[in-house]
């Protein structure tokens, strides 16, 4: 029998303007999953976690990137994966995502490394589908594999770069403990979108492209602007403008829903803002009654690796 036990990192996906093409990974938080590959057929799941999370080979984002994966290399085994440590589900910061990623990561390494990154975010995308309800995205799970911010050029052909996380920036992300399925939150948009629409999006994905490849949180923060998918989906969050006005007057550069939510995250300059920011989103959800999570963050520039 042979074991590997990986970590990766949570994800903030989107990013504001882009939705599906890009997302950045955080160091906060992540999946601890060891993965033991030996003779036989078949998957196995374990939860050791406090979560509720789907242990049936069916329903668990796991089995799809793994089933595609040995399927691939024309491998036969049986995969027993122990999930020893869980972003929370629903949370907006790329828990399938990283759970999809662990695996695949892992079954890479058991099976002695025969695949590149490109074609390991591909198996993920395999795992995201599922929790998605079919649309295959990498804007978590790639960054969750590579670390950084990464942006999708391409879907067919597969194609992406990536950038890696300005040493100076910080992340704070809130998470209310609220559900909202990613399913869900899509279901909201709308299938068309006015032109002018378009090109301030186009415009606005360019800007935020450039900003984080200069350093220039200035350029990020006029950049990161969602003028197509935030209208729809901040109705899932409570005070979600109001907590936005809120942020930027103490110091916060840019505000933004992580992912598909509940999760909302802000950019800023320094820890010492980045603390003031955390003070004001816990207050801001629990006016709601709605308890919150909070993590100030660097970038995970690593991405996913093994740790023992």
């Amino acid at each position: 029998m042979q074991q590997v036990t990986v970590f990766v990192p949570a994800s903030i996906a989107n990013l504001g303007c882009g939705f599906d093409i890009m997302g950045m990974a955080i160091e906060s938080a992540g999946d601890i999953v060891r993965m033991e590959m030996s003779e036989g057929d078949g998957i196995e799941i374990i939860n050791k976690t406090d979560f509720d999370i789907p242990c049936s080979v069916e329903d668990n984002v796991m089995t799809p990137s793994i089933k595609a994966m040995l399927q691939d290399r024309g491998v036969k085994a049986h995969i027993r994966v122990t999930l020893m440590g869980k972003i929370m589900p629903g949370s907006g910061i790329g828990s399938s995502a990283a759970s999809a990623s662990a695996a695949v990561f892992a079954l890479n390494h058991l099976l002695g490394k025969p695949y590149d990154s490109k074609r390991l975010v591909e198996f993920a995308m395999e795992g995201e589908a599922l929790s998605s309800g079919g649309a295959k995205h990498a804007d978590n799970v790639a960054p969750a594999l590579l670390g950084g911010i990464v942006l999708i050029c391409s879907y067919h052909p597969f194609e992406y770069i990536t950038i890696p996380f300005p040493k100076d920036f910080c992340a704070v992300v809130a998470h209310p403990h609220i559900t909202v399925k990613t399913s869900e939150s899509r279901a909201v948009l709308p299938e068309k979108i006015p032109l002018h629409d378009a090109i301030q999006q186009w415009a606005n994905v360019g800007g935020l492209v450039s900003g984080f490849m200069k350093g220039d949180m200035g350029l990020v923060a006029r950049s990161m602007r969602d003028v197509i998918v935030e209208p729809y989906r901040k109705r899932f969050i409570p005070g979600f403008d109001q907590l936005g006005e809120r942020l930027m007057a103490e110091g916060g550069e840019t505000f933004n829903i992580s992912g598909s939510g509940p999760s909302v995250f802000a950019l800023c300059k320094d820890a010492s803002v980045g603390a003031r920011l955390e003070v004001i989103m816990v207050e801001h959800f629990q006016q709601f009654g709605i308890k919150v999570d909070t993590f100030l963050s660097k970038g995970d520039n690593l991405g996913a690796r093994v740790i023992f």
